[in-house]
């Protein structure tokens, strides 16, 4: 299956340069503070990926048990989550060629806005479906759609957004975009298995999405303070 969100910050990061002109020359080795900012943005996107996948599943059973376990409700789930990265893509392709508006400072709020929704997800789940009780497939579907659509293109919007920034500090957009990604992913995967082994077992649904929201703070500020870190280091 083509994955949207990484075509799409292969092509924001593409066109952003073309812009800005090209990074750091190959092999100038990277200073401390460009070595540090590499390894934190490694880090926090593994730390990102792994609450995308929290919120997926947290969400994921959520709505089942407000809509029923009925394929329709899954499918949208899923749906929403493929449509909202590829659109979220898109999103902060267009984002990332804004020369006014700092890339960091713009994922942290990114990610600030997640965490922020998925701590009052699951009371607007349930309010949602208290309203909708005697709804039909297709209302169920729309709904389900619709409360996991918006968060998902902020999540799919980060990845251009730091990509983009990295190879406009560092260089190599095919590197930038290729270990970016791997780690989001390598994230994604330790979010799947840590799910349903650690955080839903021991935490349940609401301890799990406010686990999910800490790792958006933690991947905010991380990135965040790393960022004004670096400028003041260049300074």
């Amino acid at each position: 299956m083509e994955n949207l969100p990484a075509q799409n910050a292969y092509r924001s990061v593409s066109n952003s340069l073309e812009a800005v002109g090209p990074g750091p020359a190959d092999g100038k080795w990277p200073s401390r503070a460009d070595s540090v900012l590499s390894a934190v943005t490694h880090g926090v996107f593994i730390v990102s990926g792994m609450a995308a996948l929290l919120y997926q599943m947290i969400w994921q059973r959520s709505l089942l048990v407000l809509y029923g376990s009925n394929t329709e409700s899954v499918a949208m789930v899923v749906a929403a989550f493929l449509v909202g990265l590829g659109c979220g893509g898109l999103v902060g392709g267009i984002l990332s060629r804004q020369k006014t508006i700092p890339l960091v400072a713009a994922f942290a709020i990114l990610e600030v806005l997640i965490g922020s929704y998925g701590l009052v997800s699951l009371r607007l789940f349930h309010w949602v479906g208290d309203l909708t009780l005697n709804a039909g497939i297709l209302e169920t579907g729309l709904l389900a759609f619709s409360l996991v659509l918006f968060p998902t293109v902020m999540m799919g919007a980060t990845l251009p957004l730091l990509v983009t920034y990295r190879v406009k500090a560092i260089g190599h957009v095919g590197r930038s975009v290729s270990w970016l990604y791997f780690v989001n992913t390598l994230g994604a995967a330790l979010g799947a298995f840590l799910a349903p082994t650690v955080f839903l077992r021991h935490l349940g649904l609401a301890g799990s999405v406010e686990a999910a929201a800490l790792l958006n703070l933690f991947s905010a500020s991380a990135m965040f303070g790393c960022w004004r870190w670096r400028a003041h280091s260049k300074s």
